[in-house]
């Protein structure tokens, strides 16, 4: 026996002070718009390209761009029942808005087109995901349990080879964090996870696309030794290859946010411009300290500071890592008066270390509790300021927010979800029976969500309590990121801190 329930909504997108889309809807909204194209052949020139389609049958979608996600499950009271809830997000919006959607897409590097211009995007403009664009996707698709095979063709394919690193952004503006332990973490991807072997350099090495040759691990592409004014420089590196990582390896939606970021690496004394001191002397070069320039013409340098951040300064020896990992450790973090809680609490209210414990939760497969943990925070904080403001009076507003507590349904704790979470069986089922009764009766709507909201703080804290017992001892064992782990003082931290532990994320 099976019966279905649905809910519908229209969902208004989160904007910034430029008018732009924040940067989880703009994903999710490209995500979206490819699982519902065919991404199939189309002709450019004398070829064919794979995994295409063109700037009209985009239009065309973003027209009535719709997302269904569905959970089935057995009825609590009836286990030989089983309910199928089904809920469905709507963007619609105009022509001229989805061309400047798309064009933002491109921007930020998630497509790129083959016959056409950023500036000029017609009709039939042909247009690839970029690996960038398939990272994403991909993202999107474990969460939401999409396996639909034209989507899993494109997953599958040899361009999906870009591991992504998720930048911090401020929660109100959407901007991205830039304070100097975050900067350094950037950085640190930047020059990459091993000395790289300094490639020759070729005349036409500037012509290569950032989106062919890089893989978000392997760090910025270095040119070869590089003699100036009598020195040797032998980590070198232009300004267009900087931008090009930055653009290709990271979750940047724009140039001039990895330019920020290139400044940022500037101010912070981890890289610097090398040139011919007239050069300096000259106005017009604009070779001014400080100021970056994303050219091929442009030449930068790590400097010492920049090779003792990223591990370059001296010979990496794991075994002397390991002793100072340990001995750090037993010094600054074990003190009684510190508990696992109150680190993770610590850990989550700082972007630099939230930024490499989730790079510590991604390498250890369990990355989903921390995404759930956020998203929840998020959720609740949101919930919590339209309820003070009386916006949730409102049903169409009730309605959004129920439809996004079952994407966090779906997406974590419905039986099978793609990223299940382990939380007590109880709990599990005490959130199924909710999610399958709520029913049509929108009168019900806001003690449903209230009820929901309580729910899901109570999954928060059971995940927070597992990442503080099982992950973050084995994080502050990694000696990998114990450079980091020592700017911090930790046995300074209030056992206070760790009585509430949604508080940090706020």
């Amino acid at each position: 026996m099976q019966s279905t329930k649905h809910h519908p909504t229209t969902r208004l997108m989160q904007t910034t002070d430029a008018s732009k889309p924040f940067t989880k809807d703009l994903k999710d909204l490209f995500a979206t718009l490819m699982v519902s194209l065919k991404l199939g052949l189309n002709r450019v020139r004398f070829s064919r390209v794979d995994y295409s389609f063109t700037i009209e049958q985009a239009i065309a979608n973003l027209g009535s761009l719709k997302f269904t996600q569905s959970a089935r499950m057995p009825d609590p009271k009836n286990p030989s029942r089983i309910i199928t809830t089904t809920s469905t997000t709507t963007f619609s919006m105009g022509k001229e808005m989805a061309r400047r959607l798309l064009t933002d897409f491109v921007q930020a590097r998630f497509m790129e087109p083959l016959n056409g211009t950023v500036g000029h995007l017609s009709r039939n403009t042909v247009c690839q995901l970029t690996p960038k664009g398939i990272a994403l996707l991909q993202i999107f698709c474990n969460r939401n349990g999409i396996t639909a095979p034209h989507v899993m063709r494109v997953l599958k394919s040899s361009r999906n080879r870009v591991t992504l690193l998720s930048l911090e952004r401020d929660v109100e503006t959407d901007r991205v964090v830039t304070d100097r332990p975050t900067v350094e973490v950037i950085f640190r991807r930047f020059a990459g996870t091993d000395r790289p072997k300094i490639r020759p350099a070729s005349s036409d090495s500037d012509s290569i696309k950032g989106s062919e040759s890089h893989d978000g691990i392997v760090g910025v592409k270095f040119s070869r030794d590089t003699g100036l004014d009598g020195k040797k420089y032998t980590y070198t590196f232009h300004g267009r290859s900087a931008v090009d990582w930055l653009m290709d390896s990271c979750t940047t939606i724009d140039e001039r946010e990895a330019h920020l970021i290139c400044k940022e690496f500037i101010e912070c004394g981890l890289i610097t411009r090398i040139q011919h001191e007239e050069r300096f002397n000259n106005p017009a070069s604009g070779a001014t300290t400080g100021f970056f320039q994303p050219t091929s013409q442009s030449i930068y340098t790590f400097t010492d500071r920049g090779l003792k951040v990223c591990g370059w300064a001296v010979a990496s020896d794991k075994n002397s890592e390991e002793e100072k990992a340990n001995s750090m450790i037993g010094v600054s973090f074990c003190g009684a008066d510190v508990s696992n809680k109150a680190r993770l609490d610590y850990i989550l209210a700082d972007p630099s270390l939230r930024l490499q414990f989730g790079e510590f939760l991604c390498a250890s497969f369990c990355e989903e509790n921390l995404s759930f943990y956020r998203d929840v925070s998020d959720f609740v904080n949101k919930y919590n300021g339209l309820k003070a403001s009386g916006e949730l009076q409102k049903k169409s507003k009730t309605q959004e927010f129920l439809a996004t507590a079952y994407g966090l349904y779906n997406a974590f704790l419905a039986p099978g979800s793609p990223c299940e979470l382990n939380i007590d069986h109880s709990l599990r089922n005490r959130l199924a029976s909710k999610m399958t009764n709520i029913g049509a009766d929108e009168e019900k709507f806001s003690h449903h969500l209230s009820d929901v909201v309580d729910l899901l703080e109570l999954a928060q804290a059971a995940v927070f309590k597992l990442m503080a017992c099982d992950s973050v001892p084995k994080f502050f064992r990694m000696p990998k990121y114990a450079a980091v782990l020592q700017e911090h003082e930790f046995d300074t931290i209030s056992v206070s801190r760790s009585s509430s532990p949604s508080g940090a994320s706020k």
